[in-house]
């Protein structure tokens, strides 16, 4: 789902309109519709809504909504923060088809008022009052009337946006912002709605009726939702056998730290993949193969400290030619005799290539080794390795998230999967894909080898769909840490719960392809 700019949603809404012949009317009718729908599911106790407007179409939404809750019992009460001789086009029509009588406030002291006052007192408030084409700062009536909302107690849901945002914006808000609960935005997301952190709860995009060709960006930004990864996910054919979904081969491991390398086995093969052998050093072998009787295990060569030695290599090539892809990375340490074979089967290994942790770390300073070009190449690095082979501060890639994986992944013509909150998908091309999948709990040790496992086991499968593959895993890894969180909470939990919530996880998204809306959550 594309990321659009406010200025591109003018032009989407404008187009769908012209060129595809929906009246701006009917989204306006789609809209506020879709909001009223949200309430009275999220809120089904909740008898007085109280909608407050501004005199813009995100106004006219809200009418619509006040229409829509009436006709479903609830009891409505507007506001207007204007004359109604200042509407215009179709918010004056939905306006005119009001089933109530609003409060119209002109000046703070008709704020005041009781009949005002008591709208702000209802049991769920609707912030209609600015759009996503607003430009901040938020000044006089309308800046005093998203303080009222935000003194109330009641949830609010924002229509749009949170009144007073700009919704194009990536990074911290300034000014008077209106707090929301949950957003209803419609059409594709703008930037603050995936990186504002506006609310707590959820923003749901619904379709209002505007055809995916009207839908165009220049921002080159997409939101991973399940309809991108539905054809990863479908059933299998029935004449399939484990032959037809691959076979990772995931190096790694070291003395001490077999557990990283095991994790990412069995991930990959409950990710899907139909084969996962595990190569490591022959003093962690026994902790590996004791870890899930389905990893297969090939015992290399070792240092003294019980690393993998150089002279795995020999032994390594005639393996790799019967894998799919493989996993280079977890627990395989920092030795520098170790670095020096990752280095060296990175550079000339041809199969699909999934690196992550010390087999990162490897290239500090020698990204010029590092290159994907003809062949795939996907890198996972969590901020202080991606800091590494930038050559940069912690601080730096994270207050510069997009730029630092995009430029990455061009110039060095591979794919950037950079973790974190909102973890993002980087191509060589500069396309971009941001994941809403995820929360804190994930922060523990063991969650980056269980996606190395995934995306290693999805591009198994989809060999001729590597982007779709890399981004379903990064999905369903965030998606399996919510499944997690639900049943262990975010302070107990560990990298292996993912695993075991993986199942339901693909359930969900099997789930959400069938819905029409989409729902994100911070």
């Amino acid at each position: 789902m594309k990321i659009v700019t406010a200025a591109e949603m003018r032009e989407i809404d404008r187009a769908t309109s012209q060129r595809f012949g929906v009246p701006s009317l009917t989204l306006m009718e789609n809209a506020g519709t879709a909001v009223a729908e949200f309430v009275v599911a999220r809120y089904p106790s909740a008898s007085r809504i109280g909608v407050i407007c501004g005199k813009g179409n995100n106004g006219g939404d809200g009418f619509v909504a006040a229409r829509k809750l009436k006709a479903a019992g609830r009891e409505v009460r507007v506001v207007l923060l204007s004359e109604p001789s200042e509407l215009r086009g179709d918010a004056a029509e939905m306006f005119a088809k009001l089933p109530v009588s609003p409060v119209i406030v002109k000046c703070s002291a008709d704020l005041r008022r009781e009949q005002a006052q008591a709208v702000f007192q209802s049991e769920v408030l609707l912030d209609a009052v600015l759009g996503t084409g607003f430009k901040p700062p938020v000044s006089g009536l309308y800046d005093e009337a998203i303080g009222l909302m935000n003194a109330s107690s009641a949830p609010a849901v924002a229509v749009d946006i949170p009144s007073g945002a700009d919704a194009d914006a990536l990074g911290e808000q300034s000014g008077t912002i209106a707090r929301a609960d949950a957003i209803v935005t419609f059409t594709a997301p703008r930037p603050a709605q995936v990186f504002g952190r506006l609310t707590d709860g959820p923003t749901l995009i619904a379709p209002i009726g505007s055809p995916d060709e009207a839908i165009i960006s220049s921002l080159q930004l997409n939101l991973i939702t399940a309809r991108d990864i539905a054809p990863l996910v479908g059933p299998r054919p029935l004449e399939a056998n484990k032959g037809s979904f691959g076979h990772v081969l995931v190096i790694g491991g070291s003395l001490g730290k077999a557990g990283s390398v095991a994790m990412a086995g069995i991930s990959a093969l409950r990710t899907g993949a139909g084969l996962s052998t595990v190569a490591t050093p022959k003093s962690a072998l026994a902790t590996v193969a004791g870890f899930h009787p389905e990893i297969m295990t090939e015992p290399l060569d070792e240092t003294d400290a019980g690393t993998i030695s150089t002279r795995a290599s020999g032994a390594l090539d005639a393996l790799i030619k019967g894998m799919t892809v493989l996993a280079v990375g977890p627990g395989i340490s920092r030795n520098p005799e170790t670095s020096e074979f990752v280095r060296s089967l990175v550079v000339k290994c041809k199969t699909p290539l999934v690196l992550d942790a010390d087999g990162l770390n490897a290239f500090e300073g020698r990204t010029d080794e590092l290159n994907g070009k003809g062949r795939t190449l996907v890198i996972t690095p969590h901020p202080g390795e991606m800091a590494r082979l930038a050559a940069s501060t912690i601080a730096a890639v994270q207050s510069d998230r997009i730029n630092v994986a995009r430029t990455f992944a061009r110039e060095h013509e591979l794919i950037v999967v950079l973790k974190g909150h909102r973890t993002l998908i980087a191509q060589p091309d500069g396309t971009v894909w941001v994941n809403t999948t995820g929360n804190p709990g994930m922060a523990t040790g063991g969650t980056g080898d269980i996606l190395t496992g995934m995306v290693s086991g999805m591009i198994a499968q989809n060999r001729e769909r590597i982007v779709e593959a890399v981004i379903a895993a990064v999905h369903l890894h965030g998606l399996a840490g919510d499944v997690a969180r639900e049943s262990v909470g975010e302070h107990s939990m560990v990298a292996t719960d993912l695993v075991k919530a993986l199942p339901e996880a693909f359930r969900r998204v099997r789930e959400a392809i069938e819905r029409s809306n989409v729902e994100i959550s911070d």
